[in-house]
């Protein structure tokens, strides 16, 4: 069974989504017949970090957010992303455009990497700080995942896969994805948000039943009656 993600590198809640999915996915007898296909979204296209802006400086000059207030909020994400067993560092994060990072996701998607271009990708950008929107950090990354570092410039100097991350977002538009992380299952469910464990489970194993019965799809119906730990264009929501 396909499970889609919609998800931007910048995200905080996709990161902490990914774990709790992946925590849901490991205690499951069938977690060898689920088949994950990582989509880019982008939160803020038009941004780019000139001014060496920090995370604090973002938040008030686009929201209008007080520095303590932005501080306050992302330490409650700290604690989400801790009991998730994951560490994010905001004092130090690096707002970044994220455009080059999703086509270098799917030059690793080409070399079968796709989730370790994710991982290595949300690791860069929240736990060691380093400005995922430079070409030359993408291409260390490409490096360190395993990835030709030569292919890797060529791609990120030229256009390749530029339509690909473009579709992927048309594709989210289409279906009505107006905050990430976003999960299709089998294109028929939706959940959306870095849910708990245990909502995952519950979907996935939902969602599952039926693909193996052959249930036919008509459209995608949320599994999901809110939209906690989500962000869209107008920030993140706890």
């Amino acid at each position: 069974m396909k499970v889609e993600i919609w998800s931007d590198v910048m995200c905080p809640f996709c990161y902490i989504g990914k774990r709790h999915f992946e925590q849901a996915i490991e205690n499951l007898p069938f977690k060898d017949e689920i088949v994950v296909d990582w989509k880019s979204y982008q939160l803020n296209p038009e941004y780019h970090n000139t001014d060496n802006e920090t995370i604090y400086d973002y938040l008030f000059r686009s929201k209008g957010m007080p520095i303590e207030q932005a501080k306050q909020m992302t330490r409650q994400v700290v604690d989400m992303a801790e009991n998730a067993g994951l560490t994010i560092n905001f004092d130090t994060n690096i707002p970044a455009n994220t455009f080059d990072a999703h086509r270098l996701i799917h030059l690793a998607s080409k070399h079968g990497l796709q989730d370790l271009a994710e991982e290595k990708l949300f690791e860069a950008h929240f736990v060691n700080s380093r400005n995922i929107g430079e070409k030359e950090v993408l291409i260390d990354i490409a490096g360190e995942m395993g990835l030709d570092k030569n292919e890797a410039e060529q791609v990120l100097n030229g256009d390749q896969f530029a339509e690909a991350v473009r579709y992927d977002i048309y594709e989210s538009q289409n279906l009505g994805i107006r905050g990430v992380p976003y999960f299709v299952m089998d294109r028929k469910y939706g959940v959306s948000g870095a849910q708990p464990v245990e909502a995952f489970t519950e979907a996935l194993t939902q969602s599952f039943t039926e693909w193996k019965s052959a249930q036919p799809k008509t459209q995608i119906t949320s599994l999901n009656t809110n939209n906690d730990a989500v962000c869209d264009e107008n920030g993140c929501e706890i």
